[in-house]
């Protein structure tokens, strides 16, 4: 009998589904199982219907078994089976869905799990087979039959002699190449591994049997090969269990297991949702970033499923970029999936699943800071960063989402505070106070902090890169403005200071220019508001000295500058020196040397420091 031939499909279809829907050869698996539990579920949709069904749902399985010998991976089920025209219409015609059929003529069946609808998973498996042998019976039947093909020549079906109703595929593998190793697909090790990452969530139990090397009985030290037959998967996936009925240890344990991370996680985010679209979703914060966290090769996900079906390893697109370290699994049978099941089409359902969890998260962010701050200033120590990222980046569209889980340290207490601390700390201000350095230390001796210090006055330090920026976004919070103590619009003098410099400055007005002559700053001037300190610099403008340094020190061409101000402790002895100075030269000596401190506190570099140290010896051998 002549072959017979794919309806209404080519050649150039059947080599476009294998070499270009999937771009994963061990895709196949998956598909094959899940057609399985497909064809299981639909004996088990019947029973429920059908009083002459007798069925026990513990009895249902999928098999698999491996033949090196004969290059074989088989995959068995005790499902609804095929008659002769159902293998005739479902496999001989690619993309006709039997599971799809099955919906559409039987309403009720959207309470069960149909994972196959597209109907052409199936032939996937020619990715991996020179030639798939299909044997079926229905249920009911009397008869079964042989579906064989090699591909696209075509396809043969005659009468089987197979017993027990249900479905025995048999795939005979390719032979390896140079360029792929197809027999890895008849290890035993490999098929378990593929089973649990894809199809770990099947309702029914996979079994297979598994050589293991064990150490004979009464044995000291030789070894034989033992057999068993395994269940490969753990079927009720823990995100769909009863939250009250986990424990602690589980979680940890899933979470280890998943992704490979031996500590247990600050945050676990548990959360069953129904509605216009259904999900489920087991999220973990980590007590500590990924190996590769701070590397371009990191990736940012979730796994996402489809009825227990692994569709993605990292879907980006579920998690926004400032909660790129959360970890988990989302589940939902609404996710509108393209023909191979790989790739997600872009859709209002996976945005709305999106926009939820980050709601979620959010919300356990702030619920963690406010009951468990202990924990949550260790999560903010390791992942703050991407929290304050989150507030100016695109402009500070999130800002206001985020706003709240900022923390910074405060000058008082030396500890962490957020925003709203600050101004219940404060509530006579109209300004939040902040300044900017390499560390807390260095913050804490900057000459600017001095006067407010001493006037009992709160400042938040900054010792991220990204903070200045974060708070300039920002701008104000509850009303109040951030307002950077090291640049020329903080001052704390009355009235009456302000006037007193002023003369007091403008009567300097010659000796500063002589000085600014030799330095590059915008202004030099007298300031009251320092008080040991001889000297500091502050800045004008939007780009602040901190900013400056932060920019400059970034792998790009762009360097900024700040418009620096030197400023001069009016009551310090140096400023008594430099008015008694005629000579301008030694005017601008002062300038430089003054200059390159004020540089070295600032923590920013010196362009001429051989100059300057010649300069410091020549002033002090006088």
């Amino acid at each position: 009998m002549a072959k017979k031939q794919f309806k209404a499909e080519s050649k150039k279809l059947m080599d476009l589904m294998i070499n270009s829907i999937y771009t994963n050869k061990e895709i196949f698996l998956r598909e094959l199982i899940s057609n399985a539990s497909d064809a299981i579920d639909k004996l088990y949709y019947k029973s429920l219907t059908d009083d002459s069904i007798k069925i026990n749902k513990s009895d249902f399985k999928i098999g698999l078994s491996i033949d090196k010998n004969n290059k074989t991976l088989t995959i068995t089920d005790n499902g609804i089976g095929m008659t002769k025209d159902e293998l005739e219409t479902n496999l001989g015609t690619i993309a006709k869905s039997g599971s799809e059929a099955f919906k559409s003529t039987n309403k009720k069946a959207d309470d069960i799990d149909i994972i196959g609808q597209f109907g052409v998973g199936f032939y996937s498996a020619f990715m991996v087979a020179s030639k798939i042998e299909v044997i079926s019976k229905a249920y009911g039947s009397d008869e079964s039959y042989k579906w064989t093909s090699t591909g696209i020549d075509g396809y043969d079906i005659a009468k089987s002699s197979k017993e027990d109703y249900g479905t025995t595929i048999t795939l005979t593998i390719k032979d390896s190449t140079d360029d792929y190793d197809y027999e890895e697909f008849l290890s035993e090790h490999k098929i378990s591994s593929i089973i649990k990452k894809y199809s770990d969530y099947i309702t029914y139990p996979i079994m297979m049997n598994m050589t293991h090397r064990e150490l004979k009985e009464n044995s000291e030290n030789e070894y034989e090969d033992v057999t068993r037959e395994e269940t490969l998967n753990d079927m009720i996936p823990i995100w769909k269990r009863t939250k009250s009925k986990i424990k602690d240890e589980d979680y940890n344990t899933f979470y280890s297991d998943k992704f490979f991370d031996y500590e247990s996680p600050l945050k676990v985010i548990h959360n069953q949702t129904e509605g216009v679209v259904s999900y489920n979703s087991l999220l973990f914060i980590p007590s500590h970033p990924a190996y590769d966290f701070y590397t371009k090769n990191y990736e940012k996900g979730l796994q996402l499923y489809s009825n227990g079906v692994l569709i993605m390893e990292k879907c980006a697109e579920l998690l926004p970029d400032y909660y790129n370290f959360v970890k988990g699994v989302v589940d939902s049978p609404d996710l509108s999936l393209n023909i191979s099941r790989e790739i997600l089409q872009q859709d209002k359902t996976l945005k709305t699943i999106a926009k939820s969890i980050e709601t979620k998260i959010t919300k356990e962010l702030m619920d963690m800071r406010s009951q468990d701050r202990e924990n949550y200033e260790k999560f903010f120590k390791v992942f703050g960063a991407n929290i304050k990222f989150g507030v100016y980046d695109n402009f500070g569209v999130n800002k206001d989402k985020l706003k709240d889980l900022l923390l910074f340290t405060s000058s008082k207490t030396k500890k962490l505070i957020t925003l709203q601390e600050y101004v219940d700390n404060n509530k006579e201000q109209d300004k939040i106070y902040y300044c900017c350095g390499e560390s807390l230390d260095k913050v804490d001796n900057l000459p600017v902090v001095e006067s407010y210090k001493d006037k009992d006055i709160e400042i938040l330090y900054c010792t991220d890169y990204v903070d200045e920026f974060v708070l300039q976004t920002l701008i104000n919070y509850n009303d109040k403005k951030f307002t950077n103590i090291a640049t020329s619009e903080s001052d704390l003098s009355t009235d009456e200071e302000k006037e007193q410099i002023k003369k007091h400055n403008e009567s300097a007005e010659n000796m500063f220019k002589t000085m600014q002559s030799a330095i590059d700053v915008k202004e030099i001037r007298f300031t009251n508001k320092l008080k040991k300190h001889a000297v500091c610099l502050t800045s004008k403008g939007n780009v602040t000295i901190e900013m400056e340094k932060v920019i400059n020190a970034m792998p790009t061409d762009e360097q900024v500058n700040a418009e620096k101000i030197l400023e001069i402790n009016e009551n310090h002895e140096l400023a008594k020196k430099l008015e008694s100075i005629k000579d301008e030269e030694e005017l601008k000596r002062y300038a430089k040397i003054l200059y390159a401190q004020a540089r070295l506190i600032e923590g920013l570099p010196i362009d001429n420091p051989t100059e300057i140290t010649n300069l410091i010896c020549e002033e002090l051998a006088k």
